[in-house]
C-alpha cells in the first residue's frame, strides 16, 4: 500500500497497543515504524527487474521483522527509557512493523512474508491506494489529537473499521471469482489461470484476466452489474523465443505467476506484467531482448507505459455503477478497436 496508508496504519496500531499510555509522540513513532519496511526501495539490486522482484523481500519478512523488533525495542529502552515495560514496548514495535507487510499481502504486488523461503503471498483484494481503507484511519488519528483521553479507543475503532473493509474486499473478490468460474464452465477456458484484482481506488469494480494458450482475455465486472456476464477482450500473449535463455525473463515469470505478455517493439522484445495495470496501461514493462542478426538477451530496460487519461475517469465511474457498455480499456464498446466475442466461440 502507499506510504500515507502505511503511516496511518502504524500510528493507529501504536495508539491501540499503547492504550492509556499513548501520546501524540507515540502516534508519530508508530507512523515512522509503519513506513520503515518500505525503505528497501532505497536498495539497488543492479537492474530494474531485480529491483521490482526483490522489493517487499527481506524487509517485509516476518522472520526478519520479529527479531528486529526485539533489537529495536532493546535499543530504544537503553537509549531513552519509557513508561512502557520492555514487553509492552516490544508488542507495540512488533505490531507496527508486522502489520505493514500483512496489509501489503492484500495487493496484487504480493509480499515475501516468509523470506528467505520463496513463497510470496498475494491476496489481491485491495488496490495499492484505496481511500475507503485509509480515510477512516486518518479521521480517527485526527480525532485522537482533539480528544487525547480517548486515543486508544479511537485507534481501536479505526482499526476495526479498516479491518472490516478488508473482509469486505475479500468477500467481493470471492463474488467476482464465482461469476468467472460459472462463465468459463463448459468453454475452452475452463480451468485456465485466472487473475482478479480491483480497479483503481475501489473494491466495487474488478479487473479479470484469464490466461489461455496463445491469448489472454481481459474484462471488467462490477458488484453492481445487473447482468453478471463479463464481456472479455481477446488479446495476444506473445511468446518468448524458446532458444533464448534469460534469468530476468524467468524471474518475471515467477513473480507474475505466468501472467506475462511479450511484444516485439521495433527491434526489441518487451515483457509486460499483466498483474498490475489495465488495458495497455501496464505498470511494469521491460525490454529483455533485441534483434541483432538474431535474438539476444540484454540487460533489462524499464519501458514507460502509456499514462492514464483523465478522460477515462468518468468511464471508470460509469462502469463501476454497472454501465456494461464500457470495456476493459475503459472506453465505450462502440468506440473501441477491439470488440468482445462470446467465450464459447474462442
Amino acid at each position: 500500500m502507499d506510504s500515507v496508508t502505511q503511516a496511518a496504519l502504524g500510528a493507529a496500531v501504536a495508539g491501540a497497543v499503547a492504550g492509556r499510555k499513548c501520546t501524540p509522540k507515540v502516534l508519530l513513532a508508530g507512523a515512522a515504524l509503519g513506513t520503515l519496511p518500505d525503505l528497501d526501495v532505497l536498495i539497488s539490486y543492479g537492474d530494474p527487474v531485480s529491483d521490482m522482484v526483490k522489493h517487499r523481500g527481506f524487509s517485509h519478512s516476518l522472520f526478519v521483522l520479529i527479531p528486529f523488533s526485539f533489537l529495536l525495542s532493546w535499543l530504544w529502552q537503553a537509549w531513552r527509557p519509557t513508561r512502557f515495560s520492555f514487553t509492552h514496548l516490544w508488542l507495540l514495535v512488533a505490531a507496527c512493523l508486522v502489520t505493514h507487510p500483512l496489509l501489503d499481502s492484500f495487493t496484487a504486488y504480493g509480499t515475501q512474508l516468509f523470506w528467505p523461503i520463496n513463497a510470496p503471498i498475494a491476496i489481491p483484494s485491495l488496490f495499492i491506494i484505496d481511500p475507503l481503507y485509509t480515510v477512516p484511519l486518518l479521521l480517527v488519528l485526527l480525532a485522537s489529537l482533539l480528544w487525547r483521553d480517548r486515543i486508544a479507543k479511537l485507534c481501536t475503532a479505526g482499526l476495526a473499521v479498516s479491518s472490516l473493509y478488508i473482509v469486505w474486499s475479500v468477500s467481493a473478490m470471492s463474488v467476482i471469482d464465482s461469476r468467472v468460474e460459472q462463465q468459463l464452465a463448459g468453454t475452452p477456458l475452463a480451468g485456465q489461470p485466472v487473475f482478479i484484482t480491483p480497479t483503481p481506488f475501489n473494491t466495487v469494480l474488478w479487473r479479470v484476466v484469464v490466461k489461455g494458450e496463445n491469448h489472454y482475455f481481459e474484462g471488467l465486472s462490477s458488484i453492481l452489474d445487473g447482468d453478471t456476464e463479463i464481456d472479455f477482450l481477446q488479446k495476444t500473449l506473445g511468446a518468448w523465443p524458446e532458444q533464448l535463455g534469460s534469468e530476468h525473463q524467468q524471474m518475471l515469470e515467477r513473480f507474475a505467476g505466468g501472467f506475462i505478455k511479450y511484444e516485439q517493439r521495433q527491434s526489441q522484445i518487451v515483457a509486460s506484467v499483466l498483474r498490475m495495470g489495465m488495458g495497455e496501461q501496464l505498470a511494469f514493462q521491460f525490454a529483455l531482448a533485441e534483434n541483432s542478426n538474431g535474438w539476444t538477451s540484454i540487460e533489462p530496460v524499464r519501458v514507460e507505459s502509456p499514462r492514464g487519461r483523465l478522460a477515462q475517469i468518468p468511464n471508470l465511474w460509469l462502469r463501476l455503477l454497472g454501465n456494461q457498455d464500457i470495456d476493459a480499456n475503459l472506453c465505450h464498446v462502440s468506440e473501441c478497436p477491439q470488440q468482445s466475442v462470446p467465450l464459447a466461440s474462442r
